[in-house]
């Protein structure tokens, strides 16, 4: 293999298998072909304006309509300019208005076993009640609302019920640190702090108001804070915290309260009244705040708004999950990231959908937790990410072998590439061979899925997220913005804005034009590296700070990667590079292992099958067994801590968004 010049990425990972949408499935599909798929991302490609504003007015409530549908001035963008709308308005009062009242909006499983159901009338009112509540506490349009609530029902009301009355969320993740809640509060100048008393974990009872109060000494404009008892909403005994439900030993909490600032949620919402029109909202008038996991320095407040965002979310949704009146949606996502906005709350609740929420672990009170859940509720649609399928499949087939999954129709992966053998792993074990896999990539600053899967039209290959969406129009560059030929990787870039974008970082246009837009001119800079086959099928390999340069090559780690995991062995890995005066970069990975014994004869072993899959240029040279690896609290792996501990570096840097702290201790006094 020859070197490549101008900074593109050397491919070394090829796949060949092909399956196509089931025809039984096709035939009931929204989309059915490729040849439909094509005509449609053909008419989008041709005037992206005039394709998204014919599906803005029939899919979203309008109080007053836009005059134009794209205002762009490099970078920023005005989708739909002169338009009124709201986004609570579009998931509750448009369903209820198509007759959709008594449908299931939420099924929720606390992870206690407590559980219990919303229709869209009950959604509606309990949201309307809650909005009243905050403006009853001075919450008015543009303010800022902090939310640190662990995955019950209350937390999309209080979504919902911010975006009735213009009041723009910051949800933060109920596992950072009080630190980090205090960032994110001084950045945002939030007013608000919204909470929970406590959240369940694998059969605990997180103190989360504990670490609330540790926040609000160092959140100077937060002036009020109200606290949800999640004991009582849940229905669960104050007594003993949990009743009688799987896991429940642990006593509930008891929490402070600071008279004037701290107010119980319940006592709020016995006294407010269940009428609250929707505020009519300027189409780009801010939506929420999500902080980027600031894994390589201050975190960024990336901003969506109210029109663009509500359209692309639920379109998207409609596409890539083929949505059916009748489905069972679970995306196993957390609300806390923007999976858990977009494809829990704001898409599925738009198409009027039933969703799935979940609160707890999906290894308690053992590892079949999730395929309980799927038979219990007869999922039609499930949506994880790639680390939590690589932990299935350590785990063993045995949990999922004892339960029906046989409601299951659609499966979805979502947060990184999927290695391809764990694709695999999926569609066998988990959709029987017979449910079309939807690989979906996008960001947090797209808002929504760029590209997937169309599962009734397009064929899918173990490992690409396949084709770009309507309105959507990627290209594959090098550093110097000139485009690569077929199979050659490049960077990522999007050369048409599109409704769901983010319309900047929360008060720093600068840090928003130097990190999307300034390395190619005029295009978007997704900060992934990417390549595009013969088939016009998109491959994602790494975010461009991954790839290795060994002796002249640009080497994608994704793909040494999924070569080490296609090992029977293997149930994870992580390639990083370490400086090397011969070859520039040495290749070096850690891997966990689903079976066999961490020794040197596996370690020759798993050499020899990296060379074997891609190549002698990709052979690792250091491989080190390790029970985990470090990982955000959103299951990627931190491969930044990874090169420092390869390099032989001491210091770390940030390590605010680390799940487990014990791990890098353990990595690094690993004896080999």
């Amino acid at each position: 293999m020859a070197a490549v010049a101008g900074g593109q990425i050397d491919s070394v990972m090829q796949e060949k298998r092909l399956f196509p949408p089931p025809k039984e499935f096709a035939a009931k599909a929204r989309i059915k072909s490729l040849e439909e798929y094509q005509e449609l991302w053909d008419q989008a490609a041709a005037d992206p304006p005039k394709f998204w504003a014919d599906l803005a007015r029939d899919e979203l409530h309008w109080f007053q309509p836009f005059e134009r549908p794209l205002v762009w001035k490099e970078p920023f963008a005005e989708w739909f300019a002169g338009g009124k709308t709201n986004v609570s308005y579009n998931c509750l009062d448009r369903n209820l208005a198509a007759g959709l009242g008594d449908r299931t909006a939420i099924l929720w499983e606390g992870e206690p076993g407590d559980s219990r159901k919303l229709t869209y009338a009950e959604l509606h009112r309990e949201v309307c009640k809650f909005a009243n509540v905050l403006k009853s506490l001075g919450i008015t349009s543009g303010d800022r609302v902090s939310i640190y609530m662990p995955m019950v029902p209350e937390l999309a009301i209080a979504m919902l019920a911010c975006a009735r009355i213009g009041a723009i969320h910051s949800i933060i993740f109920a596992g950072f640190s009080a630190e980090a809640i205090a960032e994110r509060n001084r950045d945002a100048e939030a007013k608000l702090q919204i909470a929970a008393d406590t959240g369940w974990r694998r059969g605990k009872a997180l103190p989360l108001k504990e670490t609330v109060d540790e926040a609000l000494a160092k959140s100077p404009t937060v002036q009020k804070c109200i606290v949800l008892r999640r004991g009582a909403v849940a229905g669960l005994s104050e007594a003993d915290g949990a009743g009688s439900g799987p896991g429940s030993q642990t006593p509930a909490t008891v929490v402070s309260m600071q008279a004037g600032r701290d107010f119980w949620w319940h006592e709020l919402m016995e006294k407010a009244s269940a009428e609250c029109p929707a505020a009519s909202m300027d189409s780009e008038a801010p939506l929420f705040i999500l902080y980027t996991s600031g894994s390589t320095g201050k975190p960024k407040g990336i901003k969506h708004t109210t029109a663009g965002y509500n359209l692309y979310a639920k379109k998207t949704f409609q596409w890539v999950f083929d949505h059916r009146d009748d489905d069972i949606f679970w995306c196993t996502a957390d609300i806390g990231w923007v999976t858990g906005h977009s494809y829990v709350v704001y898409g599925p609740l738009s198409a009027g959908a039933t969703v799935l929420m979940y609160e707890g672990a999906p290894n308690h009170p053992d590892e079949s937790r999730f395929w309980q859940l799927i038979e219990k509720y007869k999922v039609t649609i499930f949506y994880t990410a790639p680390t939590a399928i690589r932990a299935f499949i350590k785990w063993g087939d045995q949990h999922v072998k004892k339960h029906d999954l046989s409601s299951l129709r659609l499966l979805g992966t979502v947060g990184e590439g999927i290695n391809p053998e764990a694709w695999m792993w999926y569609h066998r074990v988990i959709g029987g061979e017979r449910c079309p896999i939807v690989d979906t990539w996008w960001q947090t600053e797209t808002g929504g899925i760029m590209m997937s899967p169309l599962p009734g039209a397009i064929p899918t290959k173990p490992g690409s997220c396949t084709k770009p969406l309507p309105g959507i129009i990627p290209e594959i560059v090098t550093p110097s913005g000139q485009p690569v030929g077929k199979n050659q990787g490049g960077w990522l870039v999007m050369t048409h804005p599109w409704p769901g974008m983010l319309r900047g970082i929360w008060g720093d246009d600068d840090r928003y034009k130097e990190v999307y837009w300034s390395k190619v001119p005029g295009k978007y800079l997704a900060g992934d590296n990417a390549r595009c086959d013969d088939d016009g099928y998109y491959w994602i390999m790494g975010r461009i700070d991954d790839v290795l340069n060994v002796s002249g090559h640009r080497l994608s780690t994704i793909e040494i990667e999924s070569a080490l995991v296609s090992h029977p062995s293997v149930a994870e890995a992580a390639a990083v590079g370490r400086p090397d005066e011969l070859k520039g970069e040495a290749v070096a990975v850690f891997v966990t292992l689903r079976s066999g014994e961490p020794n040197d004869a596996l370690r020759e072993q798993l050499k020899k099958h990296v060379r074997h899959e891609i190549g002698a240029l990709a052979q690792p040279d250091d491989i080190r067994f390790t029970g985990a690896l470090p990982k955000t609290r959103s299951g990627k792996i931190m491969r930044r801590l990874l090169r420092d501990i390869a390099a032989g570096k001491e210091t770390v840097g940030d390590t605010t968004t680390l799940e487990d702290y014990s791990v890098l201790a353990k990595i690094r006094g690993d004896e080999e």
